[in-house]
């Protein structure tokens, strides 16, 4: 942390201690990922238990090993064994709403269908969402005041608001309660256009990541998450758009003028040549400053999890008291290693994310 940050990150979370580095609020789901043979042929798939706020606190928790939680709706289900033990194995703290499974169809641990794809053919992400138990989560769920005594920052996001009406109830009641508690506060805007496109209108979502991101002191979210998410101008955004972060900092004015409580922007940047080679870096804004992290190439083995690995990184340099400066290069080592691994969460560790923000390359260690 730097004075000129300003974020006041209460000091770390002793063993013995109550609270946690970071408490996320949001749901959990399971991937299922056949590779780069398309859903419609698969024949068999790898489970990936994933959840945009949760997949930071596991980067958080197993990489770089802060205490972290994660507060989320659970079934009595096999598939709700399946996600709370890898829940645990990523080192995160479960704290669940139980719902009951009716045996039939519900409430579910929902499912994301996937595949990489591979050259010029790009990777496909659909989803079944149907009977989810997370979107039948509400205000007064969870009691906020003793979670969040000691907790350092809390974290949700845009894919959780959009699953319900009761949803960003629930994230504005704990980000209320989070201020109150001395915590930082972030949120990824994360803008799925089909998730609130079934919710309403486009204003409607506006309207209601408005209302959440009046709270926020750390945000994260590209050109097209602030112009589709909060109703910020900025240049049309296509499929072809190349690396360039003028466009985001052309936009900051807006945002400030929108959310002057805001402390931090943030986002990745990412040209895509192909399925399985991309350029990319970072870019953030604080207090007046612009900083741009470098840029590399990327071989990308799966794209999904990589911008929550990137806020995961971001958080923990902040945690750790780094420059934003460092915290950014930080967030873009750990996001471009996530490309490297099969699945949603990180399978790095704190010394390769070292060696990659220093500049090391991929020679083989003996």
């Amino acid at each position: 942390m730097t004075e000129t940050l300003a974020l006041n990150i209460p000091p770390a979370v002793k063993a013995d201690a109550g609270g946690f580095d970071l408490l996320s609020l949001g749901a959990m789901v399971h991937r299922l990922d056949p590779g780069v043979v398309p859903m419609r042929k698969a024949t068999q798939c790898a489970i990936h238990v994933s959840g945009g706020e949760y997949n930071v606190a596991a980067n958080l928790a197993d990489c770089f090993g802060f205490r972290t939680a994660i507060a989320t709706a659970m079934v009595d289900h096999p598939l709700g064994d399946l996600v709370r033990q890898q829940i645990r194995a990523m080192g995160v703290q479960g704290i669940y709403k139980e719902f009951a499974h009716n045996g039939v169809d519900g409430p579910n641990i929902a499912t994301v269908y996937s595949d990489r794809g591979q050259g010029i053919r790009p990777p496909v992400v659909f989803y079944n969402r149907s009977q989810e138990a997370a979107g039948l989560l509400k205000a007064g769920d969870f009691p906020w005041s003793k979670l969040l005594e000691g907790t350092r920052w809390f974290h949700s996001g845009g894919i959780f608001a959009a699953l319900s009406e009761s949803t960003p109830e629930l994230i504005v009641e704990a980000m209320t309660a989070a201020r109150d508690a001395g915590a930082v506060v972030s949120f990824d805007l994360n803008f799925r256009n089909l998730l609130w496109k079934k919710r309403g209108s486009r204003d409607q979502a506006q309207a209601t990541l408005r209302k959440i991101v009046s709270l926020v002191d750390v945000l994260v979210g590209n050109e097209e998450d602030l112009q589709h998410g909060l109703g910020i101008e900025g240049p049309e955004i296509t499929g072809d758009a190349k690396l360039d972060p003028g466009i985001f900092f052309g936009m900051i004015d807006q945002v400030r003028k929108a959310f002057p409580q805001i402390k931090v922007l943030a986002t990745t940047l990412r040209e895509v040549h192909s399925t399985a080679r991309h350029t990319w870096s970072a870019v953030a804004w604080a207090e007046g400053r612009d900083y741009l992290a470098p840029h590399c190439e990327l071989d990308v083995l799966d794209r999904v999890g990589g911008g929550d690995g990137f806020a995961s990184g971001l958080i923990a340099g902040l945690l750790e008291g780094l420059s934003l400066e460092e915290a950014l290069h930080r967030g873009w080592a750990h996001g471009a290693l996530l490309t490297s691994y099969p699945g949603d969460t990180t399978m790095a560790t704190r010394s390769l994310v070292n060696q990659i923000q220093k500049g090391g390359g991929a020679r083989i260690e003996r």
